[in-house]
């Protein structure tokens, strides 16, 4: 009878396959390769400085073209390109020294960011609240207005309203909303009563923030809407954000000394929650899409989306969830929140 397999001799027969035997011949074949240890050690080096860098971003000077503040506005970045890209050299490479290197860089963005990468998202709440920076150079304003309504915000709030549309707006928004104000380049508009509306000084010699009391059934909170100076970078002069810094630290101090206790801030803030510059605010306030949404919410630039630099922050307020929504004639994505302002919601 004819055998399927023949048993291994001496004379040189070959025995059956066994499984898993390609990988231990590849073990066998590091293992007498000694320069696996050897070779990728620029990649090593690079992915330890990766590490360093996420590690201690908050020591990065802003005395050089507010260096430190353009690192933690792309922060996140640095894992999701860097740390994949080292990946693959070391695994080239044949590095074993690289591939152990690269986990440094792994292990400190996960500690950073490994938070967002779940769903927060929860169900429940009392008032949804949205933002978006409608841009001035909008070629469908009204269109954009009706898409941002149909989002079901209670509270909206729009920034960087082009004087002669602000009709439009108002037009495309009054059957959904009641009360609504608009002061300088920013507005409210909203579905319950407004009061104590003010614009809040910023240092910018106009108006690009505002301060409102907006009566829910569950009682009074104090909204702003803010749209912080734009920030650039520049080859000659690196991240400039020295206004937004400042119109920032105001800001916040008007925040700090408001006398309700339940604050909603809708707005661009030009900057992310961990750019340091923007402490004054987000030291005292939630960010809804860290507390209850899914991934990081980018939101800038639409066509596609690198940074959250639009935000929905609240204090004495539980956030719910919070999401991005969709693409309109505006270069920054809408951004909506819904959160729990009663105790029995």
């Amino acid at each position: 009878m004819a055998q399927a397999y023949m048993a291994e001799t001496g004379s040189g027969g070959k025995g059956p396959h066994r499984p898993g035997s390609r990988l231990r011949r590849l073990v066998h074949r590091l293992r007498g390769d000694r320069g696996i240890w050897r070779r990728g050690i620029v990649t090593a080096a690079l992915a330890l400085l990766l590490a360093l860098v996420m590690l201690l971003h908050a020591q990065i000077p802003n005395a050089v073209g507010n260096l430190g503040s353009l690192t933690e506005t792309f922060l996140p970045w640095f894992g999701v390109v860097g740390v994949p890209l080292l990946l693959i050299l070391a695994l080239v490479r044949k590095s074993a020294t690289a591939l152990i290197a690269v986990l440094a860089p792994m292990a400190v963005w996960l500690n950073l960011f490994g938070g967002l990468l779940g769903d927060k998202t929860g169900s429940g709440g009392d008032l949804t609240i949205a933002t978006h920076n409608v841009n001035a150079e909008n070629p469908d304003p009204s269109g954009t207005a009706r898409d941002v309504a149909a989002s079901g915000a209670d509270v909206l709030a729009l920034e960087e309203l082009k004087a002669s549309e602000v009709p439009v707006y108002e037009r495309a928004l009054a059957s959904v909303y009641k009360y609504h104000s608009v002061q300088g380049t920013v507005g409210l508009w909203s579905k319950y009563p407004l009061g104590g509306v003010r614009a809040v000084d910023i240092k910018l010699g106009w108006t690009r923030a505002m301060r409102a009391t907006v009566d829910t059934p569950e009682g009074q909170i104090a909204v702003y809407v803010a749209h912080m100076p734009s920030v650039r970078v520049k080859l000659a002069a690196g991240f400039t954000a020295r206004q937004r810094d400042t119109s920032a630290d105001a800001l916040g101090g008007a925040i700090a000394h408001e006398q309700l206790d339940r604050v909603i801030l809708l707005g661009d803030l030009n900057g992310t929650m961990n750019d340091r510059a923007l402490n004054e605010i987000t030291s005292q306030m939630r960010s809804t899409q860290g507390a209850a949404g899914s991934g990081f919410g980018f939101s800038w630039p639409a066509s596609f989306p690198m940074a959250r630099i639009d935000q929905i922050l609240v204090r004495g307020v539980e956030p719910m969830s919070s999401w991005t929504l969709p693409r309109t004639g505006s270069d920054h994505l809408p951004v909506a929140a819904r959160v729990k302002l009663g105790m029995g919601s």
